[in-house]
């Protein structure tokens, strides 16, 4: 069984290999054993953040960053990382170009022309993000993929005073084997002379005044990028389509911005319109190993209703929704961290 947990301290080995395997623009986590520890170490602190006795803590200043890992629970080995940024941008300013349109006109000669424009902006800022999905290439299989993904819905529609209601997800964009984006070669070529694999490390671990320093302040004529710049705008990398279509059946769509580096896309919902939030039940736990009729049971996506302890998987169960219960074995039961005096969040697949 896979089950979704917090971070520990003593994940740390585990997040460097997963770090390493996650290859070039993988942004989020790069492999910096320093910088690793920072993010576990501000993980465990928003997740024992009690918003709940301290009422001036909210997201709209509280940039807290909840990492999660998925264990399988019967090698004990940790698996795959997902992650929620509660609020981007607040102590850093958070990039991306915005697509519009401009319009070139004369009457006089009888020109019209469409133009397409890139520019810098901060739009997404106090926005929440969600990131850092990986599953290691021999568990991708079966569900996994979508409880890695689905389950940060979940804890978001139980803990909505610690998230904003606008979520978005960057998608990687395109680059080859050995991390050459075409995008961020026509910035390099005219603009920043470092490559793609530099730059994309360097705002990872948060060296982002290179941005603002470098990139071109004033908006850019698409139709001035190279083809092969101007072809993979807006488009995701080969491994990042599974997540990107699980996103869009959530609701998530794309609004015309991308990835200041890769050009990947940026998609965008409302966190009541997602429909994992939608169609997610809170109900009762009630603990029982006499389960008789088990061809009423359901696979579902469980989680229980706390913070700090939090815990997610995948289960088959009975549930009495007349009744607004779920029946749970003990032994599920206790990998949840519920009893029967709690509720538990269900999202039935």
């Amino acid at each position: 069984m896979i089950l979704i947990r917090p971070i520990q301290v003593t994940d740390f080995d585990a997040l460097v290999d997963i770090a390493k395997a996650s290859g070039h623009g993988f942004t989020s986590l790069p492999v910096d054993e320093a910088l690793l520890k920072n993010r576990i170490k501000s993980s465990i602190q928003a997740f024992n953040l009690d918003i709940n006795t301290q009422p001036n803590l909210h997201f709209n200043h509280t940039p807290a960053h909840y990492l999660f890992v998925a264990e399988d629970t019967d090698t004990k080995l940790i698996v795959g990382t997902s992650a929620i940024d509660a609020a981007v941008g607040l102590s850093d300013p958070f990039y991306h170009y915005r697509l519009s349109k401009i319009v070139h006109s004369s009457h006089a000669l009888n020109v019209y022309k469409v133009v397409e424009l890139l520019t810098l902006c901060n739009d997404y800022t106090g926005a929440t993000e969600i990131g850092s999905l990986f599953l290691m290439p021999e568990y991708r299989q079966g569900l996994n993929g979508k409880l890695l993904s689905k389950f940060r819905f979940l804890f978001m529609a139980e803990h909505r005073n610690r998230f904003s209601d606008r979520i978005f997800a960057e998608m990687r964009g395109i680059c080859d084997e050995d991390g050459h984006s075409p995008f961020w070669r026509w910035l390099q070529d005219n603009f920043f002379q470092i490559d793609f694999p530099t730059a994309d490390y360097l705002s990872g671990i948060g060296n982002k005044a290179f941005i603002a320093e470098l990139m071109p302040q004033l908006p850019i004529y698409v139709n001035l990028l190279s083809k092969k710049a101007q072809a993979v705008m807006g488009k995701v990398h080969e491994q990042t389509l599974p997540a990107l279509k699980l996103l869009q059946h959530e609701g998530f769509s794309y609004r015309g911005y991308i990835d200041i580096f890769d050009a990947g896309p940026t998609v965008e919902a409302e966190l009541n319109h997602i429909r994992s939030v939608r169609s997610s039940l809170k109900l009762a736990v009630e603990i029982t190993d006499q389960q008789d009729d088990l061809s009423q049971a359901e696979l579902c996506l469980l989680v229980n209703t706390q913070v700090k302890n939090f815990r997610a998987t995948l289960h088959s169960v009975v549930t009495d929704k007349a009744a607004g219960k779920v029946y749970l074995p003990s032994k599920l039961a206790s990998y949840l961290k519920l009893t029967e005096k709690d509720s538990c969040r269900i999202l039935l697949l």
